[in-house]
């Protein structure tokens, strides 16, 4: 939401960021918004009740970043009263959604058809998004089925892409070498993944 939209409050209508600025330094949490590729996402949240006539609860939830100190606004309506703790966590899964949309451009080709048209756009669509549940589900199968060495980390979808296109789409006679470096990137990722976890843990003291 922009930092100009109006918004209405007991005390009547005020712009986002004028609301934000009349937080006090105590109503500030510092909640994850979920794990993300470098570990867990925290900022500083506040939440301000509005006053709609609508039904149901309306709420301005506020997430301002802890190195810049850049706020995000975000509308909320609850039919029951929601938690901060609540609100924060679906606004974190907006970050799901548009990494989803990131992996089926990079491996799917989502982003690659021209429009021109619009039967073929959704023919374009209707294929690459098979393509890219079909990566998550044998993903999905992995992880539930075969547990990973502490030294790996867990097989994603890019890695799951690599070995199909040099296993099964374009089958190469060393095998057992593209498997020992799919390994060996999955290991120095686990490592790099645990040095950072620890780095972030540390600025977090």
């Amino acid at each position: 939401m922009a930092c100009s939209a109006g918004l209405p409050t007991g005390a009547g209508k005020f712009r986002a960021d004028a609301l934000a600025a009349k937080v006090p330094k105590r109503a500030w949490q510092k909640l994850s918004a979920g794990r993300g590729a470098k570990g867990q996402r925290f900022y500083d949240w506040a939440v301000i009740d509005l006053a709609e006539p609508a039904s149901g609860h309306h709420q301005l939830l506020i997430r301002r970043n802890r190195s810049t100190g850049e706020l995000a606004y975000y509308r909320c309506h609850s039919t029951t009263p929601a938690s901060l703790a609540t609100l924060v966590r679906v606004a974190g899964s907006r970050w799901r959604v548009e990494e989803t949309f990131q992996t089926e451009k990079g491996l799917a080709g989502l982003d690659e058809h021209q429009v021109r048209r619009y039967p073929s756009w959704a023919r374009w669509v209707t294929l690459a998004m098979p393509a890219h549940a079909f990566l998550a589900v044998v993903r999905a199968d992995e992880h539930a089925h075969r547990p990973t060495p502490d030294d790996l980390i867990p097989l994603s979808c890019n890695e799951i892409c690599r070995l199909f296109i040099a296993l099964v789409i374009r089958p190469v006679r060393d095998a057992a070498h593209r498997l020992a470096w799919s390994d060996w990137r999955r290991r120095h990722q686990a490592r790099s993944r645990t040095g950072h976890y620890r780095r972030q843990a540390a600025s977090q003291t």
